[in-house]
């Protein structure tokens, strides 16, 4: 069983579930480490001070905020935690939602809420609640000391946590190429249209892999047996000439691997 990564409640009304979080997802992307080149000697950074270079430890190292460029103020545990008393351990359920009223650009991290064994009954009847009119909850909670707006649903029985980032931090789509003026034709939108209607089929997650961790895990069985590695070429881009044509190409061609 994985280690959970914080501990706290449900605050659900006038009830309180005690729940453990855990992280629902895993970076497996490959990962290098640097290293000196000549020995493979792994690459270690030190924490310096920029103002001598020295090298600084952790005990001596203290949480500032930069109220000016160059100028902090220093926060101990203590005060962080009563910036914001008791909510540090609560997830505290402040309205439901359709889940389709959520724009997922606002989506941050997912992670999975446990019951502890003495709250699975409210546990459960929150979670089959919520599953059965269809919503999702809207939550405050402070993880690490950084409060999170957040949403809770149920999926396969178990409660969901999305951190969210706060409407201030979402950047305006302002982009100076989109105000350009392109005359855009019925049937060039209709074969895309039918393009997408081709290539519409019921999502299944397990289809998708990631060919360029493959790839790599490969490479470095190769290296590690002694073999040498030969790159395939890549194949030269496709210039489009008439982009209603290609449209059509391409609706033709995914017609036969539909029918297919």
């Amino acid at each position: 069983m994985p280690r959970s990564i914080w501990k706290g409640a449900i605050s659900f009304g006038l009830i309180s579930i005690p729940v453990a979080m855990y992280t629902a997802t895993e970076n497996r992307s490959p990962s290098f480490k640097q290293l000196r080149k000549g020995d493979n000697s792994p690459i270690r950074y030190k924490r310096v001070a920029e103002a001598d270079g020295e090298e600084v430890p952790w005990d001596d190292i203290v949480k500032g905020y930069e109220f000016e460029k160059g100028r902090y103020v220093v926060f101990t545990d203590e005060e962080l935690e009563a910036a914001h008393p008791g909510s540090s351990k609560l997830v505290d359920v402040i309205q439901f939602v359709d889940e389709s009223e959520i724009d997922p650009i606002m989506y941050q991290k997912s992670y999975y809420l446990a019951p502890d064994q003495t709250g699975l009954k409210a546990y459960r009847i929150f979670q089959k609640a919520i599953e059965e009119k269809g919503v999702v909850a809207i939550a405050k909670v402070t993880i690490r000391e950084k409060q999170h707006l957040a949403t809770l649903r149920s999926k396969d029985g178990v409660l969901v946590m999305e951190t969210m980032h706060w409407p201030d931090e979402i950047r305006a789509a302002e982009f100076e190429e989109l105000e350009g003026d392109v005359e855009v034709r019925d049937e060039e939108v209709q074969m895309a249209e039918a393009l997408i209607e081709n290539l519409t089929r019921p999502f299944e997650a397990e289809a998708y892999v990631d060919t360029t961790r493959q790839a790599i895990e490969e490479a470095a069985a190769k290296k590690v047996a002694g073999e040498e590695i030969v790159a395939p070429e890549a194949p030269e881009p496709t210039k489009v000439v008439d982009l209603l044509e290609a449209l059509k190409a391409s609706v033709e061609a995914t017609k036969e691997q539909k029918s297919a």
